[in-house]
């Protein structure tokens, strides 16, 4: 049933459970929509892409093989993967997946069974069933959900050839990409040469100079754009922006291999992506707090986002200090800050964005996207930043069936928040069900520019 609401928490979510879904932020396939083919399988649509799913199996000593991770498609069993994963369905009660998985099998799959070993084959075979059914392929199940927009998050090289299969198609759905150009502003990732001369392949420019590279990022994103894009993405483990007064020198070291200021560089970057979105008006989006692939024989053979990636402390005004005196002060810009580290939401996010024209506090992510976790979000940051310094909700998600159940206990969760402001004394019904619209759709809108 999920997040169970009584009184004026009832009362205010049934004013927006049927409202819109806004996705401003996630990792769909974009395939998925471009080819409307039907999901191959119920463990291919469940299980394999959930790192929250195998992550939860692999720490009660589950094999990832067993889960059909890193297993070609023609050597799993699907059916003995689902089954492995109904018998331990017991290790989910508690755990945001449980609400979610739950309202997926009820809501979209329309299946009433309890979840276990008994009823696995009966689940699966009607899982099966629905999947084979025309009705239920992406494009049909994109409106049968109410999604306005959805963005996929794409890597800077992406050609975009299934945004553009989509934007060509008679489909009136609205996916648009999201420019991710993590590899080609840190140096120390893996490849990092090879993909800056790859970018200057792709767009003509040389980037072998400063100048070139820079405006090689600039053809990308007006590329990204020009597809619908409105926004960019950044993944850093902790905030660092540094301003290099030789950018250039710097550069060119570091494709002659001289890491010396790789780190110093890829802080410059961040700086450079705020001031371009000052031109193209791309919103910019950095989540920091996470220690990637911490375990280390499983990301040597399974690959990364495997479930070993762990929130860690963050320092957020120190590491954005330099950016934000050179850009931040410009409303022009709207950055929006996402963060694992909860310590920082009262400390440091809610003042930072009470203040900075620039600043918005992105909803609770990953961990912390669960019913305890966005009433720990509210709590923390409202007081200071108040409602419309939030950039409202996101499901940030790879599973496409679980984007309904996330936004519903998101408005559960609003619902229950505002209706607890009421009781304080703060205000009445009628500006609760005002903000309650504000931060299932229009916070979203609003701040990602998909008006």
């Amino acid at each position: 049933m999920g997040l169970i609401l009584a009184g004026d928490a009832a009362d205010i979510y049934e004013g927006i459970k049927g409202a819109p879904i806004v996705s401003p932020h996630g990792h769909c396939d974009p395939a998925w929509f471009a080819k409307d083919q039907p999901f191959s399988d119920p463990a291919e649509l469940l299980v394999i892409p959930d790192h929250y799913v195998f992550r939860m199996l692999y720490s009660q000593g589950i094999p990832m093989e067993a889960l059909g991770v890193g297993v070609p498609p023609e050597e799993r069993d699907p059916r003995a993967i689902f089954h492995l994963f109904a018998s331990h369905w017991h290790l989910f009660l508690g755990t945001p997946s449980q609400l979610w998985i739950e309202y997926v099998l009820r809501e979209t799959l329309r299946c009433d069974l309890p979840l276990d070993g008994e009823t696995a084959d009966a689940i699966y075979d009607h899982i099966d069933a629905w999947l084979a059914d025309p009705a239920n392929r992406p494009r049909a199940l994109f409106d049968r959900f109410g999604i306005e927009v959805l963005a996929t998050t794409d890597a800077a090289l992406d050609p975009l050839l299934h945004h553009q299969t989509i934007a060509a198609s008679d489909w009136t759905g609205r996916v648009v990409p999201t420019f991710r150009p993590d590899v080609l502003l840190n140096p120390n990732m893996t490849g990092w040469a090879q993909e800056v001369r790859a970018l200057g392949r792709q767009t003509g420019e040389d980037t072998t100079s400063y100048p070139g590279f820079l405006a090689a990022l600039r053809a990308r994103r007006a590329a990204f754009k020009a597809l619908g894009a409105t926004a960019t993405d950044h993944a850093i483990e902790v905030p660092q922006t540094v301003w290099l007064d030789t950018p250039a020198a710097a550069f060119e070291a570091l494709l002659w291999g001289d890491m010396t200021h790789a780190d110093a560089f890829h802080g410059h970057m961040l700086i450079e992506m705020a001031q371009m979105s000052l031109d193209d008006g791309l919103v910019m989006q950095l989540h920091a707090g996470s220690r990637r692939n911490t375990n280390h024989s499983v990301f040597q053979q399974f690959g990364a986002d495997k479930g070993a990636d762990i929130p860690i402390a963050t320092n957020w005004v120190q590491g954005l200090e330099p950016l934000l005196n050179r850009v931040g002060n410009d409303p022009r810009l709207t950055l929006i800050l996402f963060t694992l580290d909860e310590t920082t939401y009262a400390r440091e996010l809610a003042p930072m964005a009470g203040h900075w024209p620039c600043l918005r506090i992105g909803p609770p992510w990953w961990f912390h996207d669960s019913a305890a976790g966005i009433a720990r979000y509210l709590d923390q940051v409202v007081e200071t930043a108040g409602y419309h310094n939030l950039a409202g909700f996101n499901d940030d998600t790879r599973a496409f069936l679980s984007i309904p159940a996330r936004h519903d206990l998101w408005r559960r969760a609003v619902a229950q928040h505002l209706a607890a402001q009421m009781e304080r004394g703060y205000f009445g019904r009628s500006t609760a069900d005002e903000i309650a619209q504000l931060l299932a759709i229009d916070l979203a809108r609003k701040t990602y520019r998909l008006g």
